[in-house]
């Protein structure tokens, strides 16, 4: 297997620090994860997208946004065992496809953002002003919101695919710091602002629910906060460990002795792993919580599971008639 530099972080490697020891941990670990990840959450996402089709209302705002949640979260998935190959062998799939992948990685993170933002603020809106018309809108606005939700994901994500580049190395990125840098700035902004709306609404909507006349739809609002709560755990760690990343190129740091310098990049090297699996392991989290918090997700998920053993038991039956039919010489059409 070839040891290839781990993703997102090739320009902080050092040639007089070895960091091969967790680098090698990264290039084992991480496709593993990966793998796992992938499975559940195609799985979980597909199951979520086929119960709000197939059940839910969705002229409502929130299954419309939840809807568009799991397709982020799908879309996100579906990148992950290309991470992994790109862990194993370096990158030899093509500058096209190079290009692709990292727009795929801020689409998945923009658009996640933007969803649960404009999921807070709406229910936000809905818990401290029930009687305002935004929280009435159905139909049409729906399709509104996710009209916005993508093009707005899309023109923050597009310049990734623009700058993004290949090297005969098996490097896939970015080829000036600058680049790099940008990125790194521009999704710790985006998680700044998607934790300062969060704060603001919750902490809002909080104090309302203390007060004595009770809030309709509990469980809706418990539903986004633990989606709130698992996006700000997941991606916190790993917006806090690239931004640490960058301070390296600060001006002050060139006056560190390198002993320091090494010691704290296989901290960092080592944070980075472990943060940006909580980071990505989101996509396969949120279907868990439709069904562990909301009972109609549940529901809707046994009717599924029943539906789906009742028609594997038939066709055991069918099989097992064809099966004896043959044997007898007996016809089943007549």
């Amino acid at each position: 297997m070839e040891t290839t530099t781990p993703i997102y972080d090739e320009y902080y490697e050092d040639e007089r620090c070895n960091t091969t020891s967790i680098i090698d941990f990264g290039n084992i670990v991480t496709p593993l994860f990966y793998s796992i990840v992938t499975i559940l959450g195609l799985i979980g996402n597909i199951l979520a997208l086929v119960i709000l089709v197939k059940y839910e209302n969705l002229k409502s705002i929130t299954n419309t946004l939840i809807l568009n949640l799991a397709i982020s979260d799908l879309v996100f998935t579906a990148s992950l065992p290309i991470w992994a190959h790109y862990h194993l062998y370096g990158w030899t799939l093509g500058e096209s496809l190079c290009k692709i992948i990292h727009f795929i990685f801020y689409l998945g993170f923009y658009s996640c953002s933007i969803i649960l933002i404009l999921m807070t603020v709406y229910r936000y809106i809905a818990v401290i002003a029930p009687l305002s018309n935004i929280v009435s809108t159905t139909g049409f606005y729906s399709i509104i919101v996710s009209v916005i939700v993508w093009v707005m994901s899309i023109l923050a994500a597009s310049p990734a695919y623009i700058f993004s580049k290949t090297e005969e190395s098996g490097y896939c990125g970015y080829m000036k710091q600058n680049w790099n840098l940008y990125w790194e700035y521009m999704q710790n902004g985006v998680f700044m602002l998607s934790s300062l709306v969060f704060v603001f609404c919750y902490s809002h909507i909080l104090y309302r629910l203390l007060r004595p006349s009770p809030q309709r739809r509990n469980k809706t609002l418990k539903l986004i906060f633990i989606l709130v709560v698992v996006f700000f755990v997941g991606w916190a760690p790993y917006n806090i460990t690239i931004f640490w990343q960058t301070t390296h190129f600060w001006p002050d740091q060139a006056k560190v002795v390198l002993a320091d310098i090494c010691e704290t990049e296989k901290k960092l090297h080592f944070a980075f792993y472990i943060s940006r699996f909580f980071a990505f392991s989101h996509c396969c989290l949120n279907p868990v919580f439709y069904v562990f918090v909301t009972v109609k997700f549940k529901t809707h998920l046994k009717k599924i599971l029943q539906r789906w053993c009742n028609k594997k038991s038939v066709q055991k039956r069918q099989s097992r008639l064809t099966i004896v039919s043959l044997t007898s010489g007996e016809d089943l059409n007549m």
